[in-house]
């Protein structure tokens, strides 16, 4: 059986912290250009070199995206942005675009290049043409079954590395190559603004009765025709792991770090249970199944790892998240028996909320006071983003993750 890599995503640098933190053996991230992601926080120079530095003393990897499909204004800042990207020590590239993978290659031939999914690797032809020029790794198209990974894995050589999303967001559009955003909004997915309009309501007009609208229905479910479910592979790691594949990748490079967080975790126990013990990870299988539901979701699908999606891998009636719990903060310095942290939604001195730690544990505890950085107490925090100082009752680490369980 192959190592297999947990590969997690972060919006930012206290995200990326959360990641490394909450079990991530590698941590991929955007930077300020070049990323499918222009809509998240992403990280600037600095930002990279410190998180690399934080995730490099704790032995976990960091790799950089520069996967949007580039014109030809994109191609003389990709080799700057290479250039200036050598500094902060970053172990790979993802890149889908083979005019800027040239350029990475020549501009730093030493660095390790990992091929997007953008790039629509199905075959492994595909996979042997990449390695050939040099990849390391290929990320597999999201429409691959188990059994085409089997045999991708079996006609390519040893060290070419095979990376698959098994958890997060699925596209509508081939290997998230969309053009429904540029068409409506002028914003291109496949330069890193996706407006996200398979998530959108339809209807249908008739050109000879403009303005009379008539709703899309799918055997009376509903409207929300592109809007997928979210794939979850927890219940399937055995057979991940006998397909031969070396990173495990979970989407959401937008998401908080609750999401983030109790995603790594989850994962990361299950994969440590399973390769401690088949039958630890069977008798655990309530836990992993409670504790991914605990973020927000869009009920569950296996994706097109068992064959190709039936219409129930679709959701027609709404385009909502479910939501378990919301996120209050993240714990930081502790001073004078005091722990600080940058508020992110509200909650009350009195309230019951839950620590949720990095080993597993859910602690449920009191707030027991609030104060601001002056030291003035408050009965509550009622300003996003509001620097607090917080007693709980209980001793914290650094990056426990504050959460209140929604009725």
């Amino acid at each position: 059986m192959r190592p297999v890599e947990l590969l997690v995503p972060a919006s930012s640098l206290e995200v990326l912290k959360v990641a490394v933190t909450f079990g991530a053996d590698a941590v991929y991230i955007g930077g300020d250009v070049f990323s499918l992601r222009a809509k998240a926080k992403n990280f600037s120079l600095e930002e990279i070199a410190e998180g690399v530095k934080f995730a490099h003393e704790r032995d976990v990897r960091v790799y950089v995206t520069a996967n949007i499909l580039a014109h030809n204004d994109d191609l003389a800042v990709a080799k700057e942005y290479f250039e200036e990207l050598k500094a902060t020590g970053v172990d790979a590239l993802i890149i889908s675009d083979p005019g800027v993978f040239e350029i990475a290659r020549n501009v730093w031939p030493e660095v390790e290049i990992h091929i997007s999914t953008q790039a629509n690797n199905t075959n492994y032809g595909t996979y042997n043409f990449w390695h050939k020029l040099g990849a390391k790794r290929v990320v597999s198209a999201r429409e691959l079954s188990l059994e085409e990974l089997k045999e991708l894995r079996a006609n390519i050589p040893d060290d070419l590395e095979i990376e698959t999303f098994i958890h997060g967001a699925m596209c509508i559009s081939y290997s998230g190559r969309c053009l429904l955003s540029n068409y409506f909004t002028g914003r291109d997915a496949n330069q890193g603004e996706c407006t996200h309009p398979c998530r959108w309501k339809y209807a249908v007009v008739e050109e000879e009765r403009p303005g009379e609208y008539l709703p899309v229905y799918e055997n009376e479910r509903g409207t929300f025709i592109f809007n997928s479910k979210d794939l979850c592979m927890i219940e399937h790691i055995p057979k991940l792991m006998e397909a031969g594949i070396d990173s495990f990748k979970i989407e959401g490079r937008m998401k908080t770090a609750l999401y983030v967080a109790t995603v790594a975790r989850t994962y990361r126990k299950a994969i440590d249970d399973y390769l401690e013990d088949s039958a630890l990870y069977d008798k655990n299988m309530p836990w992993y199944l409670d504790q991914i539901s605990n973020c927000t979701y869009r009920q569950f699908t296996t994706g097109f790892f068992f064959g190709k999606p039936s219409n129930e891998a679709q959701i027609y009636d709404n385009n909502t998240y479910l939501k378990e719990y919301t996120y209050l903060g993240l714990v930081g310095e502790c001073k004078d028996g005091l722990y600080h942290i940058e508020q992110r939604n509200k909650f009350l001195v009195g309230e019951t909320i839950e620590v949720m730690k990095p080993n597993g544990d859910n602690i449920e505890v009191e707030v027991k006071r609030i104060t601001d950085d002056k030291g003035n107490d408050m009965d509550s925090c009622p300003h996003p983003k509001q620097s607090l100082w917080i007693d709980l009752g209980i001793e914290l680490d650094e990056y426990d993750i504050l959460r209140r369980k929604e009725e």
